[in-house]
């Protein structure tokens, strides 16, 4: 199953075979006044991390595995579920970490909407602002993440080198060190090169053709296989989005460092503050 589904396909699919999920973070005013008809809401604080002390896991770490298929279960998640996820930011908000966090527990039936929210209403999906009610399932447990991810000591150790490639997708001047308007500290971990998220999707906010995506991150990574590349953001929630396009471009899904830059900087760790 392609990971990226077009507005346009959501439209015609048939609502009674797959389940939607708005994963919109801090839009749950907007999502109580409207959302597509029959999404629940997957709150990226409290159902996609655990969150607790920044300096260790950053601002988003990832949730005891238990505790995810519970919240699974609750929104009547099954093992062979057609999920569908969107969010309003071209999935760069939380839909592409909810997506990472479903193909790391195996569960490969997910899809996120090209251009998200804003897509599908263009699209002429309905909307509704009617709370959906959810029949609890059983989800088949399996015991570890299964997707790879690097935690901040593998980082330090290989930023930089000719056998790994650090990618750091927050915005240029973020990167640069010019302004940090989440994290205490403005800069980036030396070694890592910057390819924002944003440039994974043309004028319209929609994905990049498939193959312009393989051959961009082709480029970028050279001789570097996937398994030695790191990609890292603010807090692990936007270097999904890099995943999820390299996923889309049939390349295999790279590290996630999901304390990002928001550990590292309080950490004490090595780091470049400006240009």
């Amino acid at each position: 199953m392609k990971p990226i589904l077009g507005a346009n396909e959501l439209a015609v699919l048939d609502r009674s075979k797959f389940i939607l999920f708005d994963v919109s973070a801090g839009s749950k005013p907007r999502y109580d006044k409207e959302h597509l008809e029959g999404a629940f809401y997957m709150d990226l604080n409290t159902d996609l991390t655990n969150i607790d002390d920044y300096k260790n896991g950053g601002r988003h770490p990832l949730p005891v595995l238990e505790d995810f298929f519970k919240v699974l279960e609750s929104f009547g998640v099954a093992n062979q579920s057609h999920l569908i996820l969107y969010d309003d930011k071209n999935g760069a908000n939380a839909a592409a970490r909810f997506w990472w966090m479903l193909r790391s527990i195996g569960h490969e039936n997910v899809q996120v909407i090209n251009g998200g929210y804003q897509a599908a209403v263009a699209a002429g999906f309905p909307i509704s602002a009617a709370a959906e009610p959810a029949k609890p399932s059983k989800y088949l447990r399996n015991s570890n993440w299964q997707l790879t991810t690097a935690n901040i000591d593998e980082v330090q150790a290989v930023a930089g080198g000719l056998k790994n490639v650090v990618i750091d997708v927050r915005d240029a001047d973020r990167f640069a060190g010019l302004t940090e308007p989440i994290d205490l500290i403005a800069g980036h971990i030396p070694g890592a090169i910057n390819v924002p998220f944003t440039e994974n999707l043309d004028a319209e906010g929609l994905f990049l053709p498939a193959e312009v995506l393989k051959e961009k991150y082709a480029t970028i990574l050279g001789n570097v296989s996937s398994e030695a590349t790191i990609v890292h953001c603010g807090s692990g929630v936007t270097a999904c989005h890099t995943l999820l396009a390299m996923d889309y471009a049939g390349l295999e899904i790279p590290k996630l460092y999901v304390g990002s830059w928001s550990e590292w900087s309080r950490r004490g760790m090595p780091m470049i503050l400006g240009e």
